[in-house]
């Protein structure tokens, strides 16, 4: 398909050209050989009337003019998806697509995790793609790279639009057999027991709870700070720390676990924890039917 002389499908290829900054690499993502990809290279070198990559110390950096191009680029491949998408009916029981989910460990396992019987029983078509959230996160949902990004409200840019899934209250765990667990804890014994905190991504970002004590000035003694809620329930064991954890969650690791719950000794806010695609996906069906999925397990 043409568009004032330029094959469309070269706009493809730009992108993934902009994000491998390789010609081979670019290759391989797109299964083509490296002749062809040089081949579009060229092509949109004389196209645009600009070098677009240029060598240097073996490796490959974009002209200015290619980067002042990417936004552009990367919304109008992001429109012609949408428009793509909605040619027809969505129809879940047949339908052959994959979702890109960026999504904490905790989501996963309180929310996304008991939809999946469902999806493989009702859409064994459909396939979710989950990645864990990093300080690029709503880089990769402006770019295309991600169908949804779910999040707290306090990491949702105002650049796409987002609604609420759901809110989440947090409770204090601890280990079973831990003395502390035995009767309604005091705020002193709380603060001054060991913690395990959690930190997210190569930046080591404050989860919610933590980032929530630090603007009321508590200050935990923390022991053990891991990167997935998951793994607190190990930590805890044995042990005569405490953690502040999702209360949703805990209900479903205390099956597996021996951790026990309690209400914290203070007031403190629930967790709001959003849903966020890119503007031109709003109309998109099959995104729509997925988080009509999630809200309902949300609210579950």
């Amino acid at each position: 398909m043409r568009f004032r002389g330029l094959d469309l499908n070269l706009l493809s290829a730009f992108d993934v050209l902009m994000r491998e900054r390789s010609v081979s690499a670019a290759a391989r993502k797109l299964n083509l050989s490296q002749p062809a990809m040089s081949a579009a290279l060229s092509r949109l070198r004389d196209f645009f009337g600009d070098e677009i990559l240029v060598a240097q110390n073996k490796r490959m950096f974009p002209t200015a003019f290619a980067e002042r191009l990417v936004p552009e680029v990367r919304n109008v491949l992001e429109s012609v998806n949408a428009m793509l998408s909605n040619r027809g009916q969505f129809d879940p029981s047949t339908a052959q697509r994959k979702f890109r989910l960026i999504a904490s460990d905790y989501v996963i396992a309180a929310v996304i995790a008991p939809l999946v019987e469902k999806l493989s029983l009702e859409s064994p078509g459909i396939l979710l793609d989950l990645a864990a959230p990093s300080e690029r996160s709503s880089v990769e949902l402006s770019e295309g790279a991600a169908d949804l990004m779910i999040s707290p409200d306090y990491y949702i840019t105002g650049e796409h639009p987002s609604e609420l899934l759901f809110e989440e209250a947090h409770v204090v765990v601890g280990w079973k057999g831990n003395p502390l667990m035995q009767a309604p804890l005091t705020i002193d014994q709380f603060l001054n027991a060991g913690h395990v905190g959690i930190r997210i991504g190569s930046q080591r970002q404050q989860a919610f709870a933590d980032r929530q004590m630090s603007l009321m000035g508590h200050v935990r003694r923390i022991e053990v700070e891991t990167h997935s809620f998951l793994t607190i329930p190990l930590l805890l064991d044995g042990t005569q720390r405490l953690a502040l954890m999702q209360a949703r969650l805990v209900d479903r690791l205390a099956r597996q676990y021996p951790i026990a719950a309690q209400p914290l000794p203070f007031e403190f806010p629930p967790m709001r924890e959003m849903m966020q695609n890119h503007i031109t996906r709003q109309a998109d069906a099959g995104l729509l039917w997925l988080k009509s999925l999630l809200k309902a397990a949300g609210a579950s």
